[in-house]
């Protein structure tokens, strides 16, 4: 038995959970791993076991957490948590994830939109939390070059002159159309990481999960990240309504808010390639690569928008289209990138 299995023996010996069975359950991107409990009564509850060794910090998701549910938010309750030893006991929202439901009841998919753009209109009534960090132009413009980094470093073309040069670019617009930072974001709120929970009330029907990267950003990011979903196609009619029906709900002025939309789904969509082009490069995950061109079709569609003009020529002539053949040079190079 590894020193990490008896770190989550002690743990559960704390709590009334120690003899519940345990299987895994779906992992994400990070270090992080989960695992469902189930007494023998039926009732369960979500381990998370999240290694400081290997980066993990346990303590963001208890604080967004807290924050969520003091909004009347469906984020799982806590049961009970050893923060230095990076371990947390949930409540247990169910596997009832956006994506599957859809695939399953394809007639629910606009109210499960619904839903979801309305726990955005509740979640920003509050302003973010006064220490939560600002996701602010020049970081979300050093965030979009990762673009440059990883993906154009991937497909072996020089990339450090034309990150210089599209920060360079990319920074002044940000602020000047989306400087904003005064709401919650939780950065990756998408139909993997919401839960549909029709027993409950309200906002309360949206379980939400993966949201310990928050921060204090735009309140079009979240939405784009529902809407432009790396994971899964949504309907163009779709996005078109619940932006709609964000504005109208919110009182927003609507060229503003659209033009922020659209640019902030550009930043977020270079984001998404080099996050996953390092997935592959560096953590040796290569099926990431496999989403880029879905992301660089949503990203081709911002850039048409009039706000992007001071940059579209720019990341079109600097940045080429996911071939075939590129992606594969990228899959050629899982693993290969030993240091960040």
């Amino acid at each position: 038995m590894t020193n990490r299995a008896h770190l989550l023996d002690a743990f559960l010996a704390t709590t009334s959970w120690s003899d519940a069975a345990r299987s895994a359950l779906a992992g994400d991107a990070s270090n992080r791993r989960y695992l469902r409990l189930r007494r023998n009564s039926g009732e369960t509850a979500v381990l998370m076991d999240a290694p400081p060794e290997k980066g993990e910090d346990i303590r963001p998701f208890i604080a967004i957490a807290q924050e969520l549910l003091s909004a009347g938010l469906s984020a799982p309750r806590l049961l009970a948590n050893d923060e230095r030893a990076g371990f947390l006991l949930l409540e247990d929202l169910g596997d009832d994830l956006f994506a599957r439901v859809v695939v399953r009841s394809p007639e629910l998919e606009s109210s499960l939109y619904q839903a979801a753009t309305d726990v955005l209109l509740a979640l920003h009534k509050r302003p973010a939390p006064a220490d939560l960090a600002a996701y602010s132009p020049a970081i979300m413009t050093v965030m979009a070059a990762m673009a440059y980094r990883w993906y154009l470093r991937g497909i072996d073309r020089p990339f450090e002159t034309v990150a210089t040069k599209f920060e360079a670019a990319f920074q002044p617009l940000l602020e000047d159309i989306a400087p904003e930072a005064d709401v919650l974001i939780q950065r990756d709120y998408h139909a993997e990481n919401l839960l549909w929970l029709p027993n409950r009330d309200g906002v309360a029907r949206v379980g939400l999960l993966d949201f310990q990267d928050a921060m204090a950003g735009h309140r079009a990011y979240d939405l784009v990240s529902l809407l432009q979903d790396a994971r899964r196609d949504v309907p163009l009619s779709v996005e078109a309504e619940m932006i709609d029906r964000y504005i109208e709900a919110s009182g927003l002025p609507r060229a503003p808010f659209d033009a922020a939309y659209h640019l902030l789904g550009v930043q977020r969509n270079l984001r998404i390639i080099g996050v996953f082009a390092r997935l592959s490069m560096h953590f040796a995950k290569p099926h990431y690569i496999d989403l880029i061109p879905r992301v660089w079709g949503y990203l081709q569609r911002d850039l048409d928008h009039p706000a992007l003009a001071p940059v579209r020529s720019l990341v079109l002539d600097t940045l080429p289209e996911p071939t075939t053949p590129r992606l594969q040079t990228l899959r050629e190079k899982c693993g290969t990138i030993p240091t960040l």
